[in-house]
């Protein structure tokens, strides 16, 4: 059959595969060939697991064969950032010190996804580690945005957005640490949601920041995030970071009114550096919310300047205490020597990239006798500045509208050689990951030469649900589009 069902959203297909209207094997068939025609300039995907696709998508068409329910995924290919572990295909991290180890062991949300009977093709490329805003940092090279193929998708879950932009999945799993969801999402026309600290279990992530890492979801569209969301989410023994709350009616909050809604604007996000069509998109956006119903509130984000410095603190103090484990002797690559210090210094040498060994020589610098006090717990003290800097703007507020990043995708290479001008690409997203709260970005008008600008959206921790009533009345001004630039 034709692999137009995949256009379809995640909410469709599963609805057409519960109602016996199409097979679970057919869409995976679907998939497998999209996957075959397209990824072959775009690099979404670092591997793929056929086998296990077209099993599981016969195991959910005898489910039904039997009568039984089926999942609230049903059928619905959902790809993988290859920073989750997965016990049917290798999980990289994108990193040569982890080529071609395949944990004994799923992630959680990767059981949950399978629990609600989704379809699981294969791992998506990403930045080593997750460090990065490009997907340009992978050791297997950088994948390529749809909409422009000399562009970066962003990252560090570029793959993850480049496959649901280019439709060859209807959705997938992402992880967020500084924007690493939304701001792909942002560059790539799709929905990106980074959740509650607290709100999805992180077991069986490869750990960059445990403070601040989430997984996410990205789709096509706002109800089908909300959807992936929900079947994600939920306490995790596993994970004692995972706060006990009810996942809430994430679909239902799609067809609500914003009416009444309090959107925050905060004038630090809209300054110097922010690309005059993504102004003026976000602004658009806004509008709409305005003439739906919302009160605009101009609102003050103080602490927003310290929040490059800071996550740069927080995010490698910790990335140099959770990547020590990876030393050639339990997992993994492993370059023997004449000693064990031998053999971690040439192991870490050959399996690092240079992003990855820069992160770790800045954490553990910042962390080192003499400079702890300086930089770390300094940064820790402004960190809580800035979550203040959110609390206070909600007793004012119910959400914040801001831009997700503050250019459209950038030309591959321009960047690479600049570290600083790279870690900008973030500036707009940092803040609410330091705080742990919830936030979205939803496409909102293309810029003149039709590449995505995102809307982001904030709200209180805890209060996803918000920002889908939102994000899906932004959704309806500005319905979803395929990227089609790439061959078909």
């Amino acid at each position: 059959m034709s692999d137009a069902i995949l256009d379809a959203s995640a909410c469709e297909i599963a609805r057409r595969v519960s109602a016996g209207e199409i097979s679970a094997q057919e869409i995976a068939r679907a998939c497998l060939d999209r996957i075959g025609a397209r990824d072959g300039e775009l690099r979404a995907f670092l591997s793929t697991a056929p086998d296990d696709l077209l099993a599981s998508a016969k195991a959910i068409d005898d489910k039904r064969a039997r009568g039984e329910a089926l999942g609230a995924l049903a059928g619905v290919p959902v790809a993988l950032k290859d920073a989750l572990c997965t016990r049917f295909a290798p999980t990289t991290a994108g990193s040569k010190i982890l080529e071609r180890y395949v944990p004994p062991y799923d992630a959680t949300v990767v059981a949950r996804l399978r629990a609600q009977d989704a379809l699981l093709p294969g791992k998506t490329n990403m930045d080593e580690f997750a460090m990065g805003s490009s997907n340009e940092n992978s050791a297997y090279g950088a994948c390529r945005n749809p909409w422009d193929l000399a562009r970066t998708p962003g990252g560090s879950s570029g793959g993850s957005a480049v496959a649901v932009a280019a439709r060859m999945t209807p959705a997938a799993l992402g992880s967020d640490t500084g924007g690493s969801i939304r701001q792909p999402a942002a560059l790539t026309g799709t929905v990106g949601v980074k959740p509650t600290y607290g709100r999805v279990s992180r077991y069986g992530l490869v750990a960059f920041a445990s403070s601040l890492d989430q997984i996410g979801p990205i789709a096509s569209d706002v109800r089908g995030a909300a959807r992936v969301l929900a079947a994600i989410a939920g306490d995790d023994p596993k994970d004692a970071t995972v706060a006990a709350v009810p996942s809430g009616a994430f679909e239902e909050a799609c067809e609500k009114s914003v009416r009444g809604l309090r959107v925050g604007v905060p004038e630090e996000y809209f300054g110097a550096g922010l690309d005059r069509e993504v102004d003026a998109s976000v602004r658009e956006a806004i509008a709409v919310l305005e003439k739906d119903g919302c009160t605009i509130v101009p609102i003050s984000l103080p602490h927003t300047r310290h929040a490059v410095a800071t996550y740069y603190v927080v995010a490698t103090a910790e990335a140099s205490s959770n990547l020590a484990r990876f030393d050639g002797v339990r997992y993994g690559l492993r370059k023997d020597g004449p000693d064990l210090h031998a053999l971690y210094g040439r192991t870490r040498d050959a399996g690092f990239g240079r992003e990855v060994k820069r992160r770790i020589l800045l954490g553990t610098f910042v962390l080192s006798a003499g400079y702890y006090d300086a930089y770390y717990a300094k940064a820790q003290k402004v960190r809580a500045l800035i979550a203040r800097d959110f609390e206070d703007a909600f007793t004012q507020c119910d959400a914040i509208a801001s831009p997700t990043s503050p250019t459209p995708a950038f030309r591959l290479g321009e960047k690479s050689n600049d570290p600083l001008a790279m870690y900008m690409s973030d500036v707009c997203t940092l803040p609410a990951s330091l705080a742990g709260i919830p936030a979205i970005s939803v496409p909102c008008r293309a810029n003149a030469g039709g590449l995505p600008i995102g809307v982001q959206l904030a709200a209180r921790a805890m209060d996803e649900a918000t920002l889908f009533s939102l994000g899906a009345a932004i959704e309806r001004a500005f319905p979803p589009r395929a990227a089609r630039s790439c061959t078909p």
